[in-house]
């Protein structure tokens, strides 16, 4: 990030001088300002986002569902398996690339994508139950709710 922000000042920078020089307009920048409504709606999906966290959390912690705990484990492991892969910038080229193309491949076949989403969600519920009734239905859970008694 600090390499393309670099880049940007130093053409922003060699375009302002060439153009005081050879007598053209300068670059156009827009108005770079942030309105109070949009700060607003960033605070509001943030406050939302930490809330959202701080639940996950007190699942885990708390209310001891090893299930959840489970599932945010793999999923955790799983982002930073494929973070492990690429380089950061790799990934937000990736991320660049997919969140432009995807919509539109979406919407030429979205019948089709539909029905095989279907498909693998069948697929991974049904996986999901196996692993549910042969392993994490075996595990002992406490019957307090988690918490010690204390006489």
């Amino acid at each position: 990030m600090a390499n393309v922000l670099s880049l940007l000042v130093a053409i922003l920078f060699f375009w302002a001088k060439s153009a005081s020089l050879l007598n053209r307009s300068l670059p156009p920048l827009p108005n770079l300002e942030i309105s109070e409504n949009t700060v607003v709606i960033i605070t509001d999906v943030l406050h939302q986002w930490i809330n959202h966290t701080l639940s996950i959390a007190h699942n885990i912690a708390i209310a001891r569902d090893l299930k959840f705990f489970l599932k945010v484990a793999v999923s955790l492991w799983l982002v930073s398996y494929i973070g492990s892969l690429f380089e950061f910038l790799t990934l937000v080229y990736i991320g660049v690339i997919l969140s432009l193309s995807v919509p539109v491949v979406y919407d030429k076949y979205q019948h089709f994508i539909d029905e095989k989403l279907c498909v693998t969600r069948r697929f991974i519920q049904t996986q999901y139950r196996k692993i549910d009734e042969m392993v994490l239905r075996k595990l002992p859970l406490p019957s307090n709710g988690g918490y010690p008694l204390h006489s």
